[in-house]
């Protein structure tokens, strides 16, 4: 049934499909259950996830982890259509609208992640789950010092960050056949266990992702640096299924290999454009948004962000803005 066919009263929740948004998600489920919501989702950065929503009516909407400000305007039209929407959300958002039918709990800072954003709200009582989000989010030191915190063993938070790490990793692509797994099959796979230690040891669906997490970043590994300026590296991965999957994960890697210097992933999109993943300094989280944004199709915030297709005659310019951003 279309979405603009639902009788009234329905509830969607939207949700990005990387770690954080599934962990988000999973924690605010876990702590008020709805049974027959419509999840509404995509690779990761697909973030103009209400479009598909353009038509609802009379309904509500929980929206995690993708940009207010990218989707303003359907967002605008959804609330003047007697929606009712709760969002969620650590990316640049600009102004946000002052509308009684809209809750928001947005929190832009580096250090924060929609994950977090959600733990903070419901009082810490699904945390593990927020730890893997944070960890998939690249946040590892804030995760580890929570962790600890809530007295965790050393193997107890490895865990937990694989567990992030691979959620993460599914949710890079161009396309949902790039991916092992659909975000929502994937969220379902894990949204019967309220224990991340009990899924860990049971999911068939986390041990083929850890087989082709290997496998990919295998040959990843195997690439030399495209670019170097100061502490700054570039990295290039071929076209193909496998560099898609593995940029996210790869881009997190490497910068927390080289803490002080920037970091910036590209990959082939096979039709003469270039994706490209940007990781600030993990010592100075910022301006990442700012410099994808200043390229058509970037976004992201101040500590990762992306451009989806940048040309690749703009190469040596997106280079140059890069070295400039992080001099």
């Amino acid at each position: 049934m279309p979405f603009s066919e639902q009788p009234q009263s329905a509830h969607f929740d939207v949700f990005n499909g990387d770690a954080d948004g599934i962990c988000a998600l999973h924690q605010l489920r876990l702590a008020t259950p709805i049974d027959d919501t419509r999840l509404v989702t995509g690779v990761k950065r697909e973030i103009a996830l209400l479009n598909r929503l353009a038509d609802v009516r009379n309904s509500t909407i929980t929206v995690l982890d993708i940009s207010l400000d990218s989707n303003r305007q359907v967002l605008l039209r959804l609330l003047a259509a007697g929606n009712e929407i709760t969002y969620f959300d650590h990316h640049y958002a600009g102004e946000i609208p002052s509308i009684s039918a809209l809750t928001t709990h947005i929190d832009p800072a580096p250090d924060c992640c929609t994950s977090l954003i959600v733990d903070r709200v419901l009082g810490g009582r699904f945390r593990l789950w927020a730890l893997c989000g944070a960890f998939g989010d690249n946040l590892h030191a804030i995760a580890t010092a929570m962790g600890a915190d809530s007295r965790l063993s050393k193997r107890e938070i490895t865990i937990l960050r694989e567990i992030g790490e691979l959620l993460n990793y599914n949710g890079y692509g161009n396309n949902l056949q790039d991916l092992y797994f659909s975000p929502d099959k994937l969220y379902l796979s894990l949204s019967a266990y309220k224990d991340p230690f009990t899924f860990y040891a049971q999911s068939k669906t986390l041990q083929t992702l850890k087989t082709g997490y290997a496998n990919d970043m295998s040959m990843a590994l195997s690439q030399p640096i495209f670019s170097a300026s100061g502490a700054n590296r570039i990295f290039r991965l071929p076209y193909g299924p496998w560099s898609r999957r593995v940029s996210g994960v790869f881009a997190n890697l490497k910068a927390r290999e080289n803490p002080e210097g920037a970091h910036a992933l590209i990959t082939e999109n096979g039709d003469g454009t270039l994706r490209i993943s940007v990781r600030a300094p993990l010592a100075d989280r910022r301006d990442a948004d700012t410099l994808c944004r200043s390229f058509p199709g970037g976004g992201g915030r101040a500590a990762a962000a992306g451009i989806n297709s940048l040309p690749e005659e703009q190469l040596n310019r997106f280079v140059a803005a890069f070295n400039h951003t992080y001099r």
